[in-house]
C-alpha cells in the first residue's frame, strides 16, 4: 500500500496593485488639496465684482439730468414679487421715454424684465443651483439692427477660488461672437490674483484673442480694497476704496491708455456720506468734472434725487432731479408686521 506525501502549495500571489510611479499623481493631489485647506484661504469674489466696492462710492453709475420718476409696487414678499413704472424727461442725453417693469426672487431664482415705449424688451435670469454655481442669462430684443443682444454666462465659486465663462451673441452654427473665461486665485488671505481672456469672432475666418490680469489686496480687517487691472492693449485701471468710518467711505479710480497712438489718463476721486435719512456722494476727476448726487427719504417709502455735475473746462452743467415711491397692495400682517400679541388697535374717532 502506497501512502501519498503531501505537495506543498504555494499561497496565491496577490494581485498586481497600481505602482508607485503610476500613484504619484493622485498623491499629490491629495497633499496639494490638504495643504491648501490647511491655508484656510477665502474666496476672492468674482472677476466681474472685482471693483464692487469703489463702484458704490463713484458716481459713474447714479449721475442722470433731467427729471426720472421711479413708481413700484410690491405685490409678494416671500416670494418678492415687484412691478415698476419708470419715467424719463428733459434730458441732454438720451431721448424721453417710459418703461415698465417686473422682478420676481426667492432663494434660488431672480427673474427681471423690462419694455419701453418703443417696445425694446430687456431681461435677466440669475438661477442658483446649489451655493457654488450660480448660472445667469441676459438678453435684450429691439427693434433697431444690431441692438439685440444675448449673454450667457455661468459661475462657480470654489473655497478660495472663483472661476467664470461668458458667451455674448454666441452663434451654434459658425461659432462667432464673443467668449470669456476668467480665474481668480486667493494667494494669502489678502492677495488674489486671477487673469482673463477674450476671444472675439466676428466672423469664421476673422478672430482676435486678448488676456487681461487682475490683482486684489483686502486689508486685514476689510477696511481698505486696492485692484488694478492690466490689458494686453496697455490699458490699466486701478482702484482704492477705504472706509473712515461707518458712515462714510472714499474711493479712487485711475485709467492710464498706453496704447500705440494714444495715451491718454483719467483719475477720479469721491466719497459717500451716509446719514439717517439720506445719502450724499461727491466726485472730482481731472478734466475738471465735479459731481454730486444726493439721495434723501423723507419716509421709508418716499425718496427725493438731486444729481448734479458742472465741467469746468467745458463750461457746461448738467442738473437732475428725481422720485422714487413705493408702495404695497398687501395688508400688515402679509408683510410680516402683525402686532404684538395683547396689542390693542387704537378705536377710531367718531364723527
Amino acid at each position: 500500500m502506497s501512502s501519498s506525501i503531501p505537495v506543498p502549495v504555494d499561497p496565491p500571489l496577490p494581485a498586481p496593485g497600481p505602482s508607485s510611479s503610476s500613484r504619484w499623481p493622485y498623491n499629490f493631489y491629495n497633499r496639494f488639496s490638504a495643504w491648501r485647506t490647511s491655508l484656510d484661504l477665502p474666496n476672492p469674489g468674482t472677476s466681474e465684482n472685482l471693483t464692487k466696492e469703489a463702484k458704490g462710492t463713484l458716481l459713474n453709475n447714479y449721475l442722470f439730468d433731467g427729471a426720472r420718476a421711479e413708481l413700484s409696487k410690491s405685490l409678494s414678499m416671500n416670494p418678492m414679487f415687484t412691478v415698476t413704472h419708470s419715467f424719463n424727461l428733459g434730458s441732454q442725453t438720451i431721448p424721453p421715454s417710459y418703461g415698465f417693469g417686473a422682478m420676481f426672487a426667492n432663494e434660488q431664482l431672480f427673474l427681471h424684465g423690462n419694455i419701453d415705449h418703443e417696445g425694446n424688451l430687456s431681461g435677466r435670469l440669475n438661477q442658483g443651483w446649489n451655493a457654488n454655481n450660480v448660472t445667469k442669462l441676459q438678453a435684450q430684443l429691439s427693434g433697431t439692427p444690431g441692438q439685440s443682444v444675448l449673454q450667457v454666462e455661468h459661475d462657480f465659486s470654489g473655497s478660495d477660488y472663483t472661476l467664470n465663462a461668458k458667451a455674448v451673441n454666441p452663434s451654434p452654427s459658425d461659432l462667432t461672437g464673443i467668449y470669456m473665461g476668467s480665474y481668480l486665485q486667493s494667494l494669502t488671505k489678502n492677495l488674489a490674483l486671477g487673469v482673463e481672456g477674450i476671444l472675439q469672432r466676428q466672423t469664421p475666418d476673422m478672430s482676435e484673442i486678448a488676456t487681461a490680469y487682475l490683482a486684489k489686496y483686502t486689508s486685514t480687517d476689510k477696511s481698505w480694497i486696492a485692484t488694478a487691472q492690466l490689458q494686453g492693449a496697455g490699458i490699466l485701471q486701478a482702484t482704492y476704496w477705504q472706509k473712515l468710518s461707518d458712515k462714510v467711505d472714499v474711493a479712487a479710480d485711475l485709467q492710464v491708455v498706453a496704447a500705440p497712438g494714444r495715451r491718454d489718463a483719467l483719475a477720479t476721486l469721491a466719497a459717500r456720506y451716509e446719514l439717517r435719512m439720506a445719502s450724499f456722494r461727491a466726485q472730482l476727476d481731472s478734466t475738471g468734472k465735479v459731481s454730486a448726487f444726493l439721495e434723501q427719504k423723507f419716509a421709508p417709502t418716499f425718496s427725493f434725487l438731486v444729481s448734479g455735475e458742472i465741467d469746468h473746462f467745458k463750461n457746461a452743467a448738467k442738473v437732475g432731479v428725481g422720485v422714487m415711491i413705493e408702495s404695497s397692495s398687501m395688508t400688515p400682517e402679509e408683510m410680516g408686521l402683525v402686532p404684538p400679541p395683547g396689542h390693542l388697535p387704537m378705536p377710531m374717532p367718531q364723527p
